[in-house]
């Protein structure tokens, strides 16, 4: 059983630290041999960071098969609050977060800290590149829609029919796609995500008629089928044969590929589909989320 250290949120971004579980029980499986490494040692006694450590320790018991890394403290936002990285860890297990301590070392927050006085996603918009990538509907858009999506993912399929529904019933917004081929669970997602880059290098318009005819597909295509069946649908949507097999072998599409995907890591995009609407996130095929970030006029409030 794998074994996993996770700082879980709750409501009001409240962050909890916590065990799973699952790690609970695999830890006491372990051997006594997992010691703190050489550049991870204890905090000084008397210390802040000490009094941090033996608090969360005593509330998550967490015992000497977990080393725990507080600080170094630095000032926050608020000036009675410190921030305070900490590391828990165990084996090859570890997780990260950020407390706020108050300087007399008397309170801590665990949570996140939002500055109210700014856009909450104007650093997500400002990593998402609209530029070279397919689109559909106007460029001065109200509402830009970033989809980052695999072509063998069901849930993007599904993802895609609501698309198609919900789009023509909305000229106000711009759907960008970014490929996101999860490789490895998915085994042809790539070269499909290869097949639609290349219908997009001779068209606009290929890449849409393509990217419907995969998704359309998707269950009778496999890895040892896919070239054949990308191939006939590529005959299908009318693209020149030449430039489609140069496309194909030509490693800059892989490469654009890839850079897309390190795009989406910018963006922490861990699944598809994940959607960003004017930079609000979406994780998976949520009509009624992606219809309620939509319809929200931020300028109404």
């Amino acid at each position: 059983m794998s074994r996993k250290l996770v700082f879980l949120s709750t409501a009001f971004c409240l962050a909890i630290f916590q065990l799973s579980a699952a790690a609970q029980t695999s830890s006491q499986k372990e051997s006594t041999a997992a010691t703190k490494p050489a550049d991870a040692p204890a905090a000084k006694p008397g210390t802040l960071e000490s009094r941090v450590e033996q608090y969360l320790r005593n509330l998550y018991a967490w015992g000497p098969k977990y080393t725990v890394k507080v600080g170094p403290s630095k000032p926050s936002p608020i000036a009675d609050l410190l921030e305070v990285p900490v590391t828990v860890s165990m084996g090859e297990q570890s997780d990260t977060a950020v407390v706020y301590v108050s300087k007399t070392g008397t309170f801590l927050l665990r949570g996140e800290l939002t500055d109210m006085s700014v856009d909450p996603f104007a650093a997500t918009r400002s990593k998402l590149h609209i530029s070279g990538s397919p689109s559909l509907g106007p460029e001065n858009a109200k509402i830009t829609l970033v989809e980052f999506a695999d072509f063998e993912c069901p849930s993007c399929r599904q993802l895609d029919l609501i698309l198609r529904n919900l789009l023509p019933q909305h000229p106000e917004v711009r759907l960008i796609f970014k490929d996101f081929p999860l490789t490895e669970i998915h085994p042809w997602a790539m070269t499909a995500a290869i097949a639609a880059r290349c219908a997009y290098q001779q068209s606009p318009a290929a890449f849409w008629k393509m990217h419907d005819a995969i998704y359309d597909a998707q269950d009778v295509i496999s890895p040892s089928n896919v070239w054949n069946k990308l191939q006939d649908l590529a005959n299908q949507q009318g693209l020149n044969a030449e430039a489609y097999q140069a496309c194909i072998i030509n490693p800059q599409t892989a490469a654009k590929i890839n850079a897309t995907i390190a795009e989406g890591h910018e963006v922490s995009v861990t699944g598809t589909p994940t959607t960003f609407i004017n930079g609000r996130r979406v994780v998976g095929a949520d009509k009624g989320l992606i219809e309620q970030s939509i319809a929200f006029d931020p300028g109404l409030y």
